[in-house]
């Protein structure tokens, strides 16, 4: 066999949380244009619908659903949709992300909310969607995390801008990387594997301070952001058969911010 047939996710099923988000596009266009039938889903659904439309106008097979990981059962309803739909779910990527805290200073709410929806529910839905993959004997879960999950802060790339980087991000990406080790045990004995990205900075919609974008890409060895292209390969990549021995892994995405 060809070993570029490894990365075709042709006759495959996925679902991207928060699937219209920054990040959420170029993960759907990616498991999109390798093949898959792709779901993405959100609390904002007319979101989502545009996307999807974009998408099918491109000839691609992506459809949209709602999701509110704080409810239960919308989870659920999200689940039963795609097995009545195609019968399968192979691969699932949990990239939704709540970031209700602003600064350490934030009412302590704010952060229940943030564990509410950045852990639990993310527990929640891996629970859920991995039954039909152990069923069915195989299977790939991609966590979105970030490369704030791997290390501490660094406040001076925000100093005398208007940005700042709350406590409840750290804590839920680091712990999201060890959830994933936590599946990876779990579930490799069902042939399903799970896997976290951690990415840096990516490139975003409305331009950031120039002095933040000049200390971020200095501590990097690429020396700039990232862009969809560079997410997209890494999401084919652990999504097909290509990684079929990788578990429980984190790989950061960052441009070598890491290990500078």
């Amino acid at each position: 066999m060809n070993i570029l047939n490894n990365f075709s996710l042709k006759g495959k099923v996925a679902l991207v949380t928060g699937g219209a988000g920054m990040y959420g596009r170029c993960i759907v266009s990616a498991l999109a244009e390798a093949g898959a039938v792709t779901y993405l889903a959100s609390r904002n659904v007319d979101n989502c619908e545009k996307f999807a439309e974009k998408l099918t106008a491109k000839g691609y097979d992506v459809r949209a659903g709602k999701l509110d990981l704080a409810k239960e059962k919308t989870i659920k309803d999200i689940y039963e949709k795609i097995i009545n739909e195609l019968g399968q779910i192979d691969i699932l990527v949990n990239n939704a992300v709540a970031m209700p805290m602003k600064s350490y200073n934030d009412p302590i709410e704010k952060f229940r909310l943030s564990m509410e929806i950045n852990a639990t529910a993310v527990f929640l839905i891996t629970r859920i969607f991995s039954q039909n993959m152990i069923e069915r004997k195989k299977g790939s879960i991609i966590n979105i995390s970030s490369y704030k999950g791997l290390l501490g802060p660094d406040f001076d790339l925000y100093e005398d801008t208007d940005m700042d980087t709350p406590p409840d991000y750290f804590f839920h990406k680091g712990g999201l990387n060890q959830l994933t080790r936590y599946f990876g045990s779990l579930l490799g004995k069902h042939n399903i594997r799970v896997n976290s990205i951690c990415p840096g900075g990516l490139e975003p919609d409305k331009p950031l301070p120039e002095k933040f974008v000049n200390r971020y890409n200095k501590k990097t060895f690429l020396n700039r952001m990232a862009n969809d292209e560079d997410i997209k390969g890494t999401i084919v990549f652990l999504a097909s058969d290509a990684s079929q021995y990788i578990t429980g892994t984190t790989i950061p995405l960052d441009g070598g911010y890491i290990a500078k």
